[in-house]
């Protein structure tokens, strides 16, 4: 039976000292995915957590069918868990960046956490097959909604909200000499076009161009260096 066995396995494609001390070697399993990112997984999160919003919704809605004031609801519904503290007028800490006790006021979703879940629940709608153009989170309501609570949020936490500046790319010392090479080399080719009959020359050490004129005369006019 061994011997038979054996056989079935070497026609199998495996050596007959494998089939027979049992060292068959397990195929490699294939590579596995790298895990997302984590904003890959918030994004997922809050999909189906939007998902589950519409399921419950009273009459129950569609993603088709969605809209920006549905979103609306949904942001205004996300304040039950919210965990900023945001002062009415009347509250004496109203404006006050640190105040230094309690308050009844209540706790809502902070404007910078809205603005990011509305970015990433964009991106999802997309991503599962939404046009842009009917994308309701990009809806012209949200957007002055976003805008609306953060004005209102500065207001009365005391803060100011300031956009970001991007940084302007730094010009390494190689890119600037190139280019005041390419000036040097456009200056030379003006000179040439506008001193025809004139021979010239660069002199790099003085920032010169030397121009000499069919009567031996010769002259120096500064180059255009940047």
């Amino acid at each position: 039976m061994v011997t038979a066995a054996a056989s079935h396995r070497c026609n199998s494609g495996i050596s007959i000292s494998d089939a027979i001390f049992g060292n068959i070697r397990q195929p490699k399993p294939p590579p596995s995915l790298p895990p997302p990112s984590r904003y890959g997984s918030q994004k997922r999160r809050d999909w189906n957590t939007f998902g589950q919003y519409l399921k419950n919704h009273r009459p129950p809605l569609t993603l088709s069918r969605c809209s920006g004031a549905n979103v609306l609801e949904f942001l205004r519904y996300l304040d039950q868990v919210g965990k900023t503290k945001v002062h009415a007028t009347t509250c004496p800490f109203f404006g006050h960046p640190h105040p230094p006790g309690p308050c009844p006021c209540p706790l809502k979703q902070a404007w910078g956490s809205l603005d990011a879940l509305v970015g990433r629940l964009r991106a999802a709608f997309e991503e599962n097959g939404g046009l842009p153009e009917t994308n309701p989170f990009g809806a012209r309501a949200v957007r002055l909604y976003l805008r609306e609570v953060r004005d209102s949020q500065a207001k009365a936490r005391g803060i100011v909200y300031e956009k970001k500046k991007r940084k302007k790319p730094r010009v390494s010392q190689h890119q600037r000499m190139n280019t005041s090479s390419n000036n040097v080399v456009e200056c030379s080719i003006s000179a040439q076009n506008g001193l025809h009959g004139h021979g010239y020359s660069f002199d790099p050490s003085k920032g010169l161009v030397m121009v000499g004129s069919s009567d031996a005369r010769c002259s120096a006019i500064p180059a255009c260096l940047s």
